[in-house]
């Protein structure tokens, strides 16, 4: 193990994972080996986040919440599925199909697990070689979804947005208050938004999950709650910024 973090302590794209999907026999050993990771590279120049993974029969949610790792995959105990629980911030949070289905997930599983303060990632079969179907366009939902939430990720200060379900009426809301808001809604219709902490003028920008088609942006106010309706049917995505970024925005009637 000091061989491994010696070698690749210079790399960025490293996340350790002790064992994946081990017995709850194994929780000691982890606990250790995460530790021992942890503490080997603490003077090394990089410091790789160390992970756990759920455990198979009878494990549960709280032995991976109260490890020592940086992050966590949970399985599906508590609606990691469907209606993920918001991220309280002790664990970075991989939301993975991996854990949840085996081979599975969908658009709604993507959008839900990313505004509850969660990173998606997806076991892709892709070309059926090592599981599933080869190019089985089920998929293909998810991995634009996951695209779709990577551009989100990086037009935002993804740093400073924690989930805020309180802030929508649908529950599903991420935001940095007074800056940006994402908000998903899961049936589509209308959304009441607080921008109470948001003052000025605010671009509201609508976004079409299911074909990646976005809707010009319009200008309102902050200052109280906001109803908006989506302009299609189905699931929908509503941005709301601060940042006057979004070029040919007009007054909203």
């Amino acid at each position: 193990m000091r061989k491994v973090v010696d070698t690749v302590n210079d790399l960025d794209n490293v996340l350790y994972e002790i064992v994946n999907e081990a017995q709850p026999e194994s929780t000691a050993w982890q606990y250790h080996m995460i530790e021992f990771v942890k503490r080997h590279q603490r003077a090394k120049p990089k410091q790789h986040p160390v992970g756990m993974t759920p455990q198979r029969r009878k494990g549960n949610q709280e032995v991976l919440f109260n490890s020592p790792a940086d992050w966590i995959s949970p399985d599906t105990a508590g609606g990691y599925r469907t209606e993920p629980p918001a991220a309280d911030g002790r664990k970075v949070l991989l939301s993975d199909t991996d854990h949840l289905w085996g081979l599975g997930g969908n658009e709604e599983w993507v959008w839900k697990s990313f505004l509850r303060g969660m990173n998606p990632i997806f076991m892709d079969p892709y070309d059926g070689v090592v599981l599933g179907q080869a190019f089985d366009p089920r998929w293909e939902p998810v991995r634009r979804s996951m695209g779709y939430t990577h551009a989100y990720a990086e037009r935002m200060n993804l740093a400073a947005m924690t989930p805020h379900d309180e802030l929508s009426s649908t529950g599903y809301c991420l935001a940095n208050p007074g800056t940006d808001y994402l908000v998903y809604l899961p049936q589509g219709g209308s959304v009441d938004v607080d921008l109470t902490a948001a003052a000025g003028n605010l671009w509201t920008e609508w976004f079409v999950p299911s074909t990646g088609l976005t809707y010009p942006p319009i200008v309102t106010k902050g200052g109280g709650w906001l109803s908006l309706e989506a302009p299609f049917s189905g699931a929908a995505v509503l941005y709301i910024t601060s940042h006057a970024t979004h070029a040919g925005a007009k007054p909203r009637d």
